[in-house]
């Protein structure tokens, strides 16, 4: 099982957004952050775009083409930023039912649901706590 990268590839691209207008400049392109990120561009793209959806960030077409925050940083949250770029749970059940006749095949998906419920849940308290500005902040801290 691999781990999945979108949660965190998504928070690097509207971090370097938000530097890069702080910095002066309006909007970033997928190709540069695709830079920062060691990612192809579709890959930022296709992330920008779900991004968008959640009314985080707003695309520019034609000359000065690119991309921009929607909202400040202080605004964003990792779990606006996770429900935009991860619309499933983070668990799933078996692909087919148990079998019913087995105690443990009956009783499996019940007991990891309620489980999984309670992870999520603590999943979503601490995404919620962490704002975008604060992911910049701490990146900008980090010793080089």
């Amino acid at each position: 099982m691999s781990a999945n990268s979108r949660l965190t590839i998504a928070a690097h691209a509207l971090a370097w957004i938000g530097l890069y207008q702080r910095q002066g400049h309006e909007v970033a392109t997928s190709e540069q952050i695709a830079t920062s990120a060691n990612t192809n561009p579709v890959v930022i793209r296709r992330l920008l775009g779900e991004l968008r959806t959640a009314g985080l960030v707003e695309s520019r077409r034609g000359a000065g083409a690119g991309w921009s925050l929607a909202r400040e940083l202080e605004s964003m949250t990792l779990l606006d930023v996770y429900e935009a770029v991860e619309p499933g749970p983070l668990f799933s059940m078996h692909r087919a039912t148990p079998d019913q006749g087995c105690v443990v095949g009956y009783g499996i998906q019940p007991v990891m649901r309620g489980i999984y419920e309670g992870i999520e849940e603590t999943l979503r308290q601490e995404l919620a706590r962490v704002t975008l500005a604060h992911v910049l902040r701490d990146v900008l801290a980090a010793p080089r």
